[in-house]
């Protein structure tokens, strides 16, 4: 194998690694100190057992944007593999991701359609593909039916304060007590994204698109287990309306629960999964490669179930859970990892020359 395959130790880190060890790739992954022990003792390869091959420890997640750390990445013939929290420790500075001297596996030009707040953005995209996402209202005095209101967080920027409305009274009541106790301030409040709050099950579909076989694949499902969500849902509902009263809710991602759906239902989530990476092809050459996901809520119809995207993610989705659903196993026979699936490309790549189909 001429590459080693690198992710930042976060996120979907060890996914990836594993997923690299299976396909005979050499893995490296970037710590920042006092967060190593994960990566540099409980998972690190001994006498062929674990899947972490080195680590490089920096102060700082950030430093990746150094030249003297990029040039080390390079010189030690990586491809970096991009998750979510990379965005997120490199301070969503796209600029730079998108400068950085080493190669990046799939597209990083579409990882800043994540920020709803630019344009283009994943809306922009998921309106190209035509593919079906929640009624939105830029005038919260226009709010006429139950919405969730998406605004960034105060102290952390990349995650979100949800909180419901119903009506224009609400939104100004509930978000004055959210500025009062500091979940977010006025600037983001004014950047926030309001839409129709969709009842029905949530399912992230899982897709793999590969340039070099040009072929989409449904690698699996699941769903999110959200905090403090789950425990308000799950005291009786006698209580809930008190402990609403001091307590907002709050989706916060707390893992993943494997999933499956109706198979009457994969024909529809193809097609969606089909126009997504076209009119990615369209707006961001070359598109999309490798894995993303299509966040949706799976509604009861009339006059049949559909699916309504909630949510994309243009890279590895944060569910290594998604191997333990039937999908990939469909078509190749063992169910496949993200971080496999990922390995395979790459190999293939490698053993055809097209490396330069699949990374950027």
């Amino acid at each position: 194998m001429k590459h080693k395959i690198a992710v930042i130790g976060s996120h979907s880190a060890l996914d990836v690694c594993r997923g690299a060890k299976e396909e005979g790739f050499k893995t490296l992954v970037v710590t920042q100190k006092g967060r190593s022990k994960t990566y540099s003792k409980y998972y690190k390869t001994q006498n062929g057992v674990g899947c972490v091959d080195e680590c490089l420890e920096l102060e700082k997640f950030s430093e990746i944007l150094d030249v003297k750390v990029q040039k080390k990445l390079k010189s030690k013939n990586v491809i970096f593999i991009p998750h979510r929290s990379f965005e997120v420790y490199l301070n969503f500075d796209y600029d730079s991701i998108e400068n950085l001297k080493f190669p990046i596996f799939g597209n990083k030009y579409m990882l800043r359609i994540e920020e709803r707040g630019k344009r283009p953005n994943q809306y922009d995209l998921l309106e190209k593909a035509n593919i079906l996402y929640p009624k939105q209202f830029k005038d919260p005095k226009k709010i006429d039916r139950l919405c969730i209101v998406k605004v960034l967080e105060k102290e952390r920027g990349f995650e979100r304060a949800f909180f419901l409305v119903k009506s224009y009274k609400d939104f100004i009541k509930e978000s004055k007590r959210r500025i009062k106790n500091k979940s977010f301030t006025k600037k983001q409040l004014g950047e926030a994204v309001i839409e129709e709050f969709v009842l029905g099950v949530q399912v992230n579909f899982n897709f793999f698109y590969s340039p070099i076989s040009k072929r989409l694949e449904l690698l699996g499902t699941d769903t999110r287990r959200q905090t403090n969500l789950e425990g308000i849902t799950k005291t009786p509902a006698s209580y809930q309306e008190e402990i609403l009263k001091v307590v907002p809710i709050k989706y916060e991602e707390a893992g993943h629960i494997a999933v499956t759906v109706l198979e009457s239902l994969l024909e529809d989530a193809f097609s969606a999964g089909e126009r997504f990476v076209k009119a990615s092809q369209e707006l961001f050459p070359p598109g999309i490669i490798g894995p993303f996901a299509l966040q949706a809520v799976v509604t009861p119809g009339p006059p049949k179930k559909e699916i309504v995207v909630i949510d994309v993610s243009p890279r590895v989705p944060g569910s290594p859970g998604i191997f333990a659903t039937p999908y990939s196993g469909y078509l190749y026979g063992k169910s496949l990892s993200v971080g496999r699936r990922i390995a395979m490309e790459i190999k293939e790549a490698e053993m055809k020359n097209l490396l330069k189909r699949i990374i950027t």
